[in-house]
């Protein structure tokens, strides 16, 4: 994609579509043409004869969020097409918004079979490199496709839209908003990738194999355990959920080291289950159709180590992905078995499709001995319950420590994803107990998202840690705004605006002095 800046919108849109942003009028309940009107808008209705006031008018349009008010222009301006866009209340515009503008305008101008578009943003006092690089993540992730399995119909999709241009005066700030907009993409795009795809062709084997390149392209160190040598370091728990499948699991770690290490370690854990059955405990059909999913948090993370270095993060960041394919066959682990974790814990397996939560324990081990990290994040389409909560758009948020979940949320209405922290209740610990080991990795129905998270916290220990159950917005079930259906990438632009904070939480208080007796 092409990227171009101008002061003059209408000089810029050659033959194309102008899309223009606007807001709606604070607290009006007015229904009829009721949005800011502004000088770009008067100039541009001045030019098409009151065409804009009279359309707004007839067609209810307010500058709503997701509003979208087109109009041809019959060659009375540059541009073929005229796009309106709204962007909700100008004193509650964000970054999102801008995310979303664009998104819009690429689907439009798509839809319109153009092959460059100009957007014009409204007036606003926020940095303008930053809405440079929201508009350009927003355009680009809203132009994301995964057609390569389509052999019908291709000759008549739209062309890829080629050059965008942004009604803003270029400064120097900008060629680096453009780099990190088309890391974050990319690495997104990755993500999305990787969870489209098929399991008969992402399998832990060759999941493993695209982290070396990724790691080879962006300059991370990997290591890449395999089977022997995942037994030798005890993985009782994570081998056991991959024993059933032909391909054998592995655990990827890569490492972002910054070229002037000012922060802090940070370990990011991704589930990466490549398909997921269910095991011995098999899913309903139903249920297992999109169950090549069950990777996302993987994906995330290795989407999220690929576009560090654009954003100059000071922390050390150590990626780790545990891969494994959950399937049944007479080497499958079964409900009933007793696992040795990593960390020497003994848990008694009463379904075989909780499965997330027994790599992610043995996972997490390994990444506090070996890493000593001074904060821990885990992604995974962990449970279903969360869903069940928190809808198909929001994911939960579970922490020990107040600072880093308040950094996380910060973060995540920064980057345009939603979470909801969610409790992790002691109380509830008691459904975890079991008669013939130390625990079991399964709690009773109700409170089951809890319950996987205080299974997870066992591991975590002391660490400060916080688990994201991304289950329900790991994947989309239609184009919408930035998203495309399919895989999303959740959790990826919260993950570096997170690791763009110099504080990430996990200041443990000073322990009070008992005094002696």
């Amino acid at each position: 994609m092409k990227i171009h800046y101008t002061t003059d919108a209408l000089d810029a849109a050659a033959g194309e579509v102008l899309a223009v942003q606007v807001h709606a009028k604070a607290g009006s309940k007015n229904d009829e043409g009721d949005f800011v009107y502004d000088k770009r808008v008067a100039a541009l209705d001045q030019e098409l004869s009151g065409a804009i006031a009279e359309l707004a008018k007839a067609e209810h349009f307010r500058g709503k969020p997701d509003q979208v008010l087109t109009l041809h222009t019959l060659g009375k301006i540059r541009a073929k097409t005229l796009v309106l866009i709204g962007a909700g209340p100008e004193n509650k515009a964000t970054l999102t918004n801008d995310r979303a503008f664009a998104a819009a305008a690429l689907r439009r101008a798509s839809a319109l079979r153009a092959k460059n578009f100009v957007l014009a943003p409204a007036p606003a006092d926020r940095n303008a490199a930053e809405r440079v690089e929201a508009m350009l993540v927003g355009a680009r992730l809203a132009g994301y496709r995964f057609d390569r399995y389509r052999t019908k119909d291709l000759k008549d999709a739209p062309p890829k839209v080629a050059d965008v241009t942004i009604a803003l005066k270029a400064n120097k700030d900008f060629p680096r908003a453009e780099e990190r907009a088309k890391r974050l993409a990319q690495g997104v795009a990755l993500a999305r990738d990787l969870i489209n795809e098929p399991a008969s062709v992402v399998y832990p084997e060759s999941f493993a194999k695209e982290a070396r390149r990724t790691a080879k392209d962006h300059g991370l160190e990997i290591t890449v355990l395999e089977p022997k040598e995942l037994e030798k370091e005890k993985f009782g728990m994570l081998l056991a959920v991959g024993q059933g499948s032909d391909h054998p699991p592995r655990v990827v770690h890569m490492v972002y080291k910054p070229k002037k290490a000012s922060g802090k370690v940070i370990a990011l854990i991704g589930k990466g289950v490549t398909f997921d059955s269910g095991g011995l405990s098999l899913k309903p059909a139903q249920s297992m159709e999109d169950m090549k999913i069950d990777m996302s948090g993987g994906a995330a993370v290795l989407g999220t180590m690929s576009a560090l270095s654009a954003y100059g993060i000071a922390h050390e960041v150590h990626g780790f992905v545990g891969l494994v394919e959950n399937m049944p066959s007479g080497g499958s682990y079964r409900p009933g078995d007793v696992l040795t974790s990593r960390k020497g814990t003994t848990v008694e397996v009463n379904n075989t499709d909780a499965e997330g939560r027994l790599v992610l324990g043995d996972v997490i081990d390994y990444a506090k001995s070996k890493v000593k990290p001074d904060a821990i994040v885990d992604l995974a389409t962990l449970t279903g319950a969360c869903m069940v909560a928190l809808g198909p758009t929001t994911a939960g948020l579970f922490s020990n420590d107040d600072g880093l979940a308040d950094a996380i949320l910060a973060s995540a209405k920064a980057a345009g994803e939603d979470f909801w922290r969610l409790p992790l209740n002691d109380a509830l610990k008691e459904q975890l107990k079991s008669d013939v080991a130390d625990m079991k990795n399964t709690g009773d129905r109700m409170g089951g998202a809890i319950t996987g998270a205080l299974f997870l916290k066992e591991f975590a220990g002391e660490t400060t840690w916080a688990h994201l159950d991304i289950a329900g917005p790991a994947s989309s079930s239609k184009d919408k705004g930035i998203l495309t259906k399919g895989g999303v990438g959740f959790g990826i632009a919260t993950l570096i605006a997170l690791l763009q904070r110099a504080d990430l939480g996990g200041e443990k208080p000073a322990k009070k002095k008992t005094a002696k007796r």
